[in-house]
Formats: C-alpha cells, sequence, structure tokens
C-alpha cells in the first residue's frame, strides 16, 4: 500500500511520541525542553483549527507528521509555518518530501499567501536544502541561536516560500 497522507488524531500519539521523543534527545533540530512528558508533548504538537496535524502512513505504521498553521495570530495569519518529524527508521524514504509538498498545498488550499519557518536549525542540512528544493530561501540567520548537542552554538534560519505565484 502507499504511504497516506491523513489528519492525525490523539490515537496516533502513541505511535508518534517514541520518535518525537528520541528527536528532541538528540538535540539537533528542536528547541523543546528534553523533560516533556508525553502529555506536554502531544498538546504542543497536535494542532487544532486554524491549525492542522497531519501522519504520513505505510502499512498501518506512522512514518512521520506534520503540524502546520498560522505563524502569528491576527495580522499575521496570513503567513503559515510548519513543522515536521520523520521516524528515524524511515529516513531517506522521501517521507519528509511528501509532507512538505502536502504541507504547502494545504496553505495554499487555506489561502495563507506564505509559509515562514521560524528556526531550521542550520546544520540540519537535509531539512535546509529539502526547504530550498521546494523553493524557500533563507531570509536571515540568527546566530548562536540553538545549543546543538553535536555542534555547539549554531544558527537558526528563517525561511520563507511565497505562495502567491
Amino acid at each position: 500500500m502507499d504511504p497516506a497522507i491523513r489528519p492525525a488524531t490523539s490515537d496516533d500519539w502513541p505511535a508518534i511520541w517514541p520518535f518525537f521523543r528520541e528527536i528532541v534527545a538528540a538535540g539537533e533540530t528542536y528547541a523543546y525542553p528534553d523533560d516533556l512528558t508525553s502529555a506536554q508533548a502531544r498538546d504542543l504538537w497536535l494542532e487544532f483549527a486554524p491549525g492542522h496535524a497531519v501522519v504520513l502512513e505505510e502499512d498501518g505504521k506512522i512514518l512521520g507528521t506534520a503540524k502546520m498553521g498560522p505563524n502569528r495570530p491576527g495580522r499575521g495569519d496570513h503567513v503559515g509555518t510548519a513543522s515536521f518529524m520523520v521516524s528515524p527508521s524511515a529516513r531517506g524514504r522521501g517521507v519528509g518530501r511528501r509532507l512538505g509538498e502536502h504541507v504547502v498545498q494545504w496553505h495554499r488550499d487555506a489561502g495563507f499567501q506564505a509559509i515562514q519557518f521560524n528556526a531550521v536549525v542550520e546544520t540540519n542540512t537535509a531539512a535546509v536544502a529539502l526547504w530550498q528544493s521546494l523553493g524557500f530561501r533563507i531570509v536571515g540567520t540568527v546566530p548562536e541561536a540553538f545549543r546543538s548537542s553535536a555542534h555547539g552554538l549554531v544558527g537558526l534560519h528563517v525561511m520563507h516560500l511565497p505562495l502567491s505565484v
């Protein structure tokens, strides 16, 4: 069966939590606190309207997840944002690309004018390359804004994709 992207539900959390916890603990891509409980992480990740969370599932196994919605409330709600996690066991299989393409289309369909990623760790070269291949560009880098476990203080890219085209 081909992988399918569908809305995430609270019933999916037990399958998401192990790789969420592993990715956060690695200390290379997310600035979430290391001591989040499963319930706290679920509340951070599973978006509700106007946001949305999805999973990419294959043969009943969740390979990745994304959350998306407005970057800011009020006068900033015309620009979207998103976050992504791919299970380490599914890396290199195009899961991130499929989720990225889905998120871009979701924002277009919802009428957003652009997507802004606020904090792409500069040493996360696979993610930077993926977002650039989908048309995002780096509009700035905040130096030493992230404490990488492997690299020490590194920058956070702000990346932007206009959707008006």
